[in-house]
């Protein structure tokens, strides 16, 4: 991740001195005194919570940087429509123009809104998510109640919601890198940590993801376990399906990319990741370019591409799927980029995760039959 000129992944990793990681710890002493007062104030009542009349899972992370929230999203969104719920994926909308109180990006069958104005994650997530809404507010309390009263929506999914603590929750999921779970266990911007590891024990499970990258005491999930003996843990991986070319309407499996001569790139937080998953699928890399997280493309930008590919005589141009979105609204119509469809995928426990789930979905559904005469009064 660079931004500023600086290596952020690499100082969220590292302990060492110097006089300015001194200075981002000073900076990250200050944050710290912020994020407990305001736990202190849920904790106590000083700050209150709000409660939707229907079920609601939050997929979030303890740290900053790209854990893979998105694929899980989907994943989960798609479970829940195969098994005859109404889903609806409530983001914030980072990196998004949006300054209203409720933007509608999908109903489930149209997208209504723009990458620029919604965000790029909440808008991917609107394309590849048929029948599923999705909401981006500030506010998810505002959303939900939306979303409840307009479509009827019964499964909210709250996207990068673990520190939305306005919003009570029915299920926790927290993504943790696999590889690198907690950084130098510092909290921002001396480490990636949004807040104190032992926030953890709010979870109602864990999920290690990129397994396939890690090793040894990270990939078995034993730091996790022997922290927090309470939660479960559950690993996965994020596996490339498909390459899709969207202008076209191309799609390939991901394995012809073997012995193809490739131009990449990628603005997202470990640009490393999807570097390392197409050599894996034994493609010719003759040219990478790494861009910040959340990179708006300019005209120029995507025309230096094209020409890298062509002067070095490249197969394809590839790119990952949050990507594409905003290529397609800087330039729209261009059929010669292509992107990785990429799926989340549970190495094992898949069956335990989902019971999971449905028994909290199932404990959910009893209080409410319980509280039935709230329940309506509150979406009316």
């Amino acid at each position: 991740m660079q931004k500023w000129g600086y290596n952020w992944s690499r100082i969220h990793r590292d302990d060492e001195g110097g006089l300015f990681r001194c200075f981002l710890k000073a900076l990250s002493a200050f944050y710290s005194c912020g994020v407990r007062m305001r736990l202190w104030g849920y904790r106590h009542g000083f700050l209150k919570k709000k409660t939707l009349p229907v079920f609601v899972v939050s997929i979030g992370n303890i740290s900053s940087g790209g854990t893979g929230k998105t694929p899980a999203v989907q994943m989960l969104a798609r479970w829940a429509l195969d098994r005859g719920h109404r889903p609806a994926v409530l983001s914030r909308g980072y990196g998004g123009h949006f300054e209203g109180r409720v933007l509608e990006v999908s109903d489930g069958r149209e997208i209504k809104s723009s990458p620029e104005k919604s965000g790029d994650e909440p808008y991917l997530l609107a394309r590849s998510l048929t029948g599923v809404p999705v909401i981006v507010s500030k506010n998810r309390f505002d959303a939900g109640m939306w979303v409840i009263k307009k479509l009827s929506s019964d499964f909210l999914i709250l996207d990068d919601g673990f520190q939305h603590l306005e919003l009570e929750r029915d299920l926790n999921i927290v993504l943790l890198d696999a590889t690198n779970p907690i950084g130098n266990g510092c909290l921002l911007p001396r480490g990636p940590l949004r807040e104190p590891i032992e926030q953890l024990e709010r979870a109602d499970c864990c999920i290690l993801t990129h397994n396939r990258r890690s090793s040894g005491e990270l990939s078995s999930g034993r730091l996790t376990t022997a922290r927090f003996p309470g939660v479960p843990i559950f690993r996965s991986d994020h596996v490339a399906v498909k390459v899709v070319f969207p202008e076209s309407g191309d799609r390939f499996e991901a394995g012809m990319l073997e012995g193809k001569r490739i131009v990449a790139f990628a603005g997202i937080a470990h640009p490393e990741y999807f570097r390392e998953t197409l050599e894996n699928l034994g493609a010719e890399i003759v040219y990478f370019k790494a861009f910040g997280d959340h990179h708006r493309y300019e005209f120029e930008e995507i025309h230096a591409l094209l020409i890298k590919r062509e002067t070095l005589k490249a197969h394809y141009a590839v790119t990952t799927a949050k990507d594409w979105v905003k290529i397609h609204a800087a330039r729209p119509g261009e059929s010669a980029i292509g992107y990785l469809d990429i799926e989340f995928a549970l190495l094992d426990g898949e069956e335990g995760f989902f019971e999971l789930v449905r028994e909290r979905f199932n404990d959910f559904a009893k209080g409410r039959q319980i509280g039935n005469e709230r329940w309506t009064w509150m979406i009316r």
